[in-house]
């Protein structure tokens, strides 16, 4: 079978590959197998060398890489560049951290005993990762699976299948041994059979909800451990103490960027009664500004979404709320690309809406917001904590000890105040409810890619105890 990528920019085909078989994974898993064992023998420090050489390779591609994003799914190349960028910092700080994270855990002395806890690799780390960010999703998982002492074998989405390549080539070039770090390009049905086939020892998958359920089911089969970064519905919080201008420039980026294509994108905005009128005219106006084109124009500072089912059906929530009352305030006329049937879509921005409406409740994955007025923290943390999903939450505000006090209420995976979807490489990425399960990114990521083993060491002339 054959795999082809479209472009979501004119619909031309940008890649073609043929989809492996039950030979070619078979041989995969073959190959993992062996490397194992050599690469979980590699003393940490040279594991360390090997994929920090492999970010410096990385980054010296980054013209060739960006230009590759922007063609496979649709980002403006004026911001593609920012995910090499953004893959380097999370890639460095995972190595760093790598050191403490994996040395043994001393429990405290007991005469006669010497005791710790060595963290020791799991096996194959099988990574399925999404086309919205495609290196930034995908190094969350892969390089501290490898400093700890795993091997990869890495399923790209059929959307930005040169992401797998060019990581595997820089990898290569680094040095790691044969087998240590694959990819294939896998049909969803053979990524679900080789998950249920217990031969990964945990699988890191990042994508929709729908996708994570698929992946959880196939995992018990064989008690697989499983990572779920899935969808959100992140809400914003804009307090009556908060900078407004900031605010403002801030949440349309946050919605806007990318297309709104990102799982911690902000999708509900709630402000205070007293900003509300100021905030909403503040969104309206920036989000006009945007330049909806070709991404290939640096000009251009919104381009399409993925494909145009994704953008119709954003535009189908927005049609359903302005049926059911709610107030569109963005004109279309002024996006002259933003037709129903393509995959550009101009931002907009809702008003009057209720959680009654889909697209307050729904993920969105579009420059697309629905903003609600609320007269106090009470009334914006019951309204930000009623949703299916709980990965990210923003507070803008210039008291902090409001926001902790704040964030201490709200079922969240990360509590943001005064910006918003970011990922910082020291701390947790985490889900609840319908956006996840573990943990990716800081020192605790290690934890979940590696299996403690407790050392009892009872030593000579010690006393029973």
């Amino acid at each position: 079978m054959i795999l082809r990528t479209f472009s979501p920019i004119d619909g031309s085909v940008v890649v073609e590959r043929t989809l492996a078989t039950a030979g070619d994974i078979e041989a995969a898993l073959a190959r993992a197998e062996r490397a194992f064992p050599v690469w979980r023998q590699t003393p940490l420090e040279r594991r360390l060398e090997l994929l920090s050489r492999a970010v410096d390779l990385f980054v010296a591609r980054k013209d060739r890489i960006a230009l590759e994003i922007t063609l496979q799914m649709g980002r403006p190349i004026a911001h593609s560049p920012g995910e090499v960028r953004g893959f380097e910092e999370r890639a460095r700080r995972m190595l760093e951290l790598a050191p403490a994270a994996l040395a043994d855990v001393d429990p405290g002395p007991k005469p006669g005993f010497r005791r710790f806890m060595r963290r020791e690799p799991l096996g194959l780390v099988f990574v399925m990762a999404p086309w919205n960010y495609p290196y930034l999703t995908a190094v969350n998982a892969i390089w501290p699976a490898l400093a700890a002492g795993n091997v990869v074998l890495l399923k790209h989405s059929s959307q930005t299948p040169l992401c797998a390549e060019r990581l595997k080539e820089v990898l290569d070039e680094a040095g790691l041994p044969e087998g240590t770090f694959q990819y294939l390009h896998l049909a969803h049905e053979d990524a679900l059979v080789l998950v249920r086939s217990g031969r990964a020892a945990f699988v890191a998958f990042t994508g929709s909800v729908a996708g994570g359920r698929a992946v959880q089911e196939a995992a018990g089969h064989a008690f697989v451990a499983t990572n779920l970064e899935l969808g959100g519905k992140d809400p914003a919080y804009v307090r009556a103490d908060a900078d407004l201008a900031h605010a403002v420039e801030t949440l349309v980026d946050g919605a806007c960027f990318n297309a709104g294509q990102s799982c911690c994108g902000i999708e509900r905005i709630y402000v205070h009664e007293s900003l509300f009128d100021d905030f909403v005219a503040g969104y309206v106006e920036l989000a006009s500004r945007y330049v909806l084109g070709d991404p290939r124009d640096p000009a251009t500072t919104l381009g399409p979404m993925v494909r145009a089912s994704a953008a119709d059906f954003a535009r189908g929530q927005v049609e359903e709320a302005v049926r059911q009352g709610a107030r569109a305030l963005v004109d279309p006329a002024r996006f002259p690309l933003d037709r129903p049937g393509s995959p550009y879509m101009a931002p907009q921005c809702l008003v009057d809406v209720t959680h009654a409406m889909r697209v307050m409740r729904e993920e969105s994955f579009a420059p697309i917001v629905g903003i609600m007025k609320v007269r106090s923290d009470e009334e914006a943390v019951a309204l930000m904590n009623d949703s299916d999903y709980g990965l990210t939450a923003a507070i803008f505000t210039r008291d902090v000890e409001a926001a902790v006090a704040i964030g201490d209420q709200l079922a969240t995976g990360t509590v943001f105040m005064n910006r918003c979807d970011y990922l910082d490489p020291d701390l947790a990425w985490v889900g609840v409810k319908d956006s996840g399960r573990g943990v990716s990114l800081s020192r605790l990521a290690y934890e979940q890619l590696t299996r403690p083993k407790s050392f009892h060491l009872r030593l000579a002339g010690a006393g029973q105890s």
